[in-house]
């Protein structure tokens, strides 16, 4: 694309009025202007032609592969046009998932040098730079060359997990599973562990009676807890998912509750693996183990976009079942409104529970909870605290329907979701149900 600059629009301006005013005062010589207008095409023609070279021109994107939501990253842009020194103007396209802090482009250094961009990243998911536009003068400076040229560079925003992690190492030493291992403890688990000398305290179905009856001593057996379990993170990115709660999607919360799961059982010597799905499956890593798997579940975290579609949890729990191999603890982000839109729902659930162990993570409806208990100041309050009752209620029914079908049911704050996930994991790992 060529258009004029600044420089040619004045001087076409410059020219066109004397022009004028010649040609009012002298008819005779009304060519003069014309002639003018000419001198300036031609001028702009040669300026166009001297100034194209767009078969030297070369360009590069460079920016981290991975961010944070809420920190700031440089975007380096370097173009040139081969051995011919002009300044270039860049300009980039890139999507809401960030925004530019001092804005989007600018002049590229004369020596060559690069061009730092400044981005905030403000929604998690693959932020994505899709256009590059470049433009430069001829060398009269009379007209502009631009050049949109087609980029693909994409920027990982991964949750905040910094006080996730925090967290996480706080639950690991309240419960005793320093180091990524699981506490010996007595009684607990199923693997053998050693024998020891009774103490009181111990139950009496932790003594070996035979080895007792041997030694001339009561002894215990000790087990630990057992590791190598399969844990399977399956998070709805659907509509109803996509709601904001006290400012934040549901998803969002789902998935720094998911990613602080993944940390603990990666620590404590579990498989891990990521799903998500809304209309139909999108995202699935496969189990990974070791606490430096986190990095690729973090990664493919960030995959899991927002969706305005309804959730077919048939294709997707089928789907998720067809791939377990083995006895699985299957850890569903959710959430439902009335017994008829999860009636489908409840149908997989109850084929998903006859082999593996289900935990439903449901966030507190806050909003109908604070209608149902607004004090009603208006015939309108009436109404609408009853029907966010009812609401409720049906919530409930549902609940109700997947703990008899063998599933357990957390419904936990929407500021606790991560850290109930997190006990009730332990819990079910110390009580030899996985």
């Amino acid at each position: 694309m060529i258009y004029p600059s600044g420089r040619a629009v004045r001087a076409a301006a410059a020219g066109a009025i004397p022009a004028f005013l010649i040609a009012l005062a002298l008819p005779s010589v009304w060519y003069l202007g014309l002639l003018w207008i000419c001198a300036l095409l031609a001028f702009l023609a040669v300026d166009a032609a001297a100034g194209r070279g767009r078969a030297s021109l070369n360009a590069t994107l460079t920016a981290p592969p991975q961010v944070g939501v809420g920190g700031r990253f440089t975007l380096h842009i370097a173009a040139g046009l081969g051995a011919k020194l002009r300044r270039l103007q860049a300009r980039v396209g890139h999507d809401q998932r960030v925004q530019p802090v001092a804005g989007t482009g600018g002049a590229l250094p004369a020596n060559g040098g690069t061009l730092d961009l400044e981005f905030e990243a403000i929604r998690r998911g693959i932020a994505s730079f899709d256009r590059l536009w470049l433009r430069w003068q001829g060398p009269f400076g009379l007209v502009w060359n631009q050049v949109i040229l087609p980029v693909d560079r994409k920027v990982a925003v991964l949750p905040n997990v910094t006080s996730a992690r925090d967290e996480a190492i706080t639950l690991l030493q309240r419960s005793a599973l320093a180091d990524g291992h699981a506490q010996k403890r007595a009684g607990q688990g199923r693997e053998f562990e050693a024998l020891k000398d009774y103490q009181p305290g111990m139950g009496r179905r932790m003594i070996d009676w035979k080895r007792s009856a041997r030694h001339g001593k009561l002894l215990a057996r000790e087990f630990r807890i057992e590791e190598n379990n399969n844990i399977v993170l399956a998070i709805d990115s659907g509509r109803l998912m996509c709601e904001p709660v006290d400012g934040v999607p549901k998803v969002d919360r789902a998935v720094t509750a998911a990613l602080l799961s993944a940390f603990i059982a990666l620590k404590g010597g579990d498989l891990v693996s990521l799903f998500s799905f809304d209309a139909r499956p999108r995202v699935s890593s496969g189990a990974v183990r070791g606490s430096p798997s986190f990095t690729m579940i973090q990664k493919r975290a960030a995959e899991i976009d927002y969706s305005t579609e309804e959730t077919n949890f048939t294709l997707a729990l089928t789907t998720l079942s067809a791939r377990l191999d083995r006895r699985s603890l299957v850890i569903v982000f959710t959430d439902f409104v009335d017994p008829i839109s999860a009636e489908l729902m409840l149908r997989t659930v109850g084929r998903l529970t006859e082999r593996h162990l289900v935990l439903f993570m449901l966030m507190k409806d806050v909003e109908l909870e604070t209608l149902s208990d607004m004090a009603p100041a208006a015939p309108e309050d009436v109404a609408r605290s009853v029907t966010a009752g009812d609401l409720l209620k049906q919530r409930q029914v549902v609940i109700g329907r997947l703990r008899l079908l063998g599933a357990h049911v957390i419904e936990a704050d929407h500021q606790r979701l991560g850290p109930a996930l997190v006990e009730r994991y332990i819990q079910l790992k110390e009580e030899n149900l996985l």
